[in-house]
């Protein structure tokens, strides 16, 4: 495994450093100063500064770099992943700078991967242009739906359509009024084979019987700098039946296919965010000297940046042999480390965060530091793509296999 840089990933890596010095950072008061000052505050993609960031980034080469193919940037993961893990560095702003936010990446690729012609043509073409946004329907308040198959959201054929009813919350980005397509996933058939029952759809934001409930907070964090996460209402909803995704029962493969190239921008995201708070903690410890030395000569500080650092280190070099191994083996072939740094990242990031906010004293409680609002995300990781325990559960499954097979068992 050699995780240097080539050539190509050298040059977009220096543009981006650029990018993020010169215009990002500076950016990021103005940006939470004009959302703040928006009538509508869902609609934070149509600032002012947004659209300049993206302009330039996109003169600047810097656009869709975490699509594979012809699609995108056609960058591998491992190439990719150290130019996510500096996006992270401003989560706010410049993955949706880049045009490389969630959930929208993840619905390009979906597309991408499996769309149709005419679905690549309606839905992909302005979403990788930056042109609308969209979001992705799959969890539920009325079952333990991080597992695809707990699902019961129906998508029921009706002649030339399909007809679709159910709860769905937690949809990051749906209260942003240019989410205009939302990704839903539902049983097209509650009798075929477990990981047969679910298809994917595409419903128009605008479509009748969608109704948007209301906003999710996350820790006291409604996240309007990002869209948000809601509550929908499916009642009734009826779309064309070219609308399907794929064909009916693909919906589990398709959502596999689709979570791991996310895990992996989720966490190489997160280091860059964890690189931000070591900056912010050493920085803190070397400006206050409360017992009449600096924080930072303090043993128990010391001991806390130095165990960050061992800990990032760890993460980013599972990370990139999991990019590497995506790209060389495949995704299936990966499974074990793509596991592996859903479990690691949350919890790494978030004992950094936390360091870093004790380091800050009741101020990196506040909404003076980005530390508390970063937590609340972090946290979340937990969650998203599946519960920790699930992932261990599964982990731990596999691990006993390999070693009852190594016994002759």
């Amino acid at each position: 495994m050699d995780f240097g840089f080539d050539a190509k990933t050298e040059s977009l890596r220096g543009e981006l450093l650029d990018f993020m010095d010169s215009r990002v950072y500076p950016a990021e008061p103005v940006f939470h100063e004009q959302v703040a000052a928006l009538a509508d505050r869902w609609a934070w993609s149509t600032v002012p500064v947004l659209a300049e960031l993206r302009a330039e980034a996109r003169s600047r080469g810097l656009w869709n770099l975490f699509l594979p193919g012809a699609h995108g940037a056609g960058l591998s993961n491992l190439q990719y992943a150290p130019l996510a893990e500096i996006t992270g560095r401003s989560p706010d702003l410049a993955p949706a700078a880049l045009n490389c936010s969630a959930p929208d990446t993840g619905n390009m690729e979906v597309l991408a991967l499996f769309g149709s012609p005419a679905q690549q043509s309606r839905w992909l073409r302005p979403l990788l242009d930056g042109e609308i946004r969209s979001s992705f329907a799959m969890t539920e308040p009325d079952a333990a739906s991080s597992d695809a198959t707990n699902i019961a959201t129906s998508i029921v054929r009706d002649g030339d359509s399909y007809v679709i009813n159910g709860r769905k919350w937690w949809i990051t980005g749906a209260l942003n009024p240019n989410a205009e397509i939302f990704i839903v996933m539902g049983k097209t058939d509650p009798a075929a084979d477990r990981h047969r029952q679910q298809s994917m759809i595409l419903v128009p934001r605008s479509a009748p019987g969608v109704f948007v409930v209301r906003g999710m907070e996350v820790f006291g964090w409604d996240d309007h700098e990002h869209g948000g996460h809601a509550e929908l209402l499916l009642a009734d909803v009826r779309v064309p039946a070219e609308n399907l995704i794929g064909s009916e029962g693909d919906g589990f493969a398709i959502a596999q296919a689709r979570l791991g190239p996310g895990r992996i921008h989720h966490c190489m995201r997160s280091i860059g965010l964890a690189e931000r708070a070591i900056e912010l903690m050493c920085a803190r410890a070397d400006s206050r000297a409360p017992f009449g030395k600096p924080l930072s000569e303090q043993g128990v500080i010391r001991e806390w940046i130095a165990e960050a650092r061992v800990r990032i280190e760890q993460l980013r070099l599972l990370v990139l042999k999991t990019a590497w191994l995506m790209d060389t083996a495949g995704n299936r072939a990966a499974h074990t480390e793509i596991q592996a740094i859903k479990i690691a990242t949350p919890a790494a990031v978030e004992w950094i965060l936390d360091k870093a906010i004790q380091v800050h004293g009741a101020g990196g409680l506040s909404q003076d530091f980005p530390l508390a609002r970063a937590f609340a995300g972090i946290r979340t990781l937990r969650f998203a793509d599946g519960p920790d325990e699930v992932h261990k559960n599964a982990l731990a499954r596999a691990e006993l296999r390999r070693q009852r097979t190594a016994r002759g068992m």
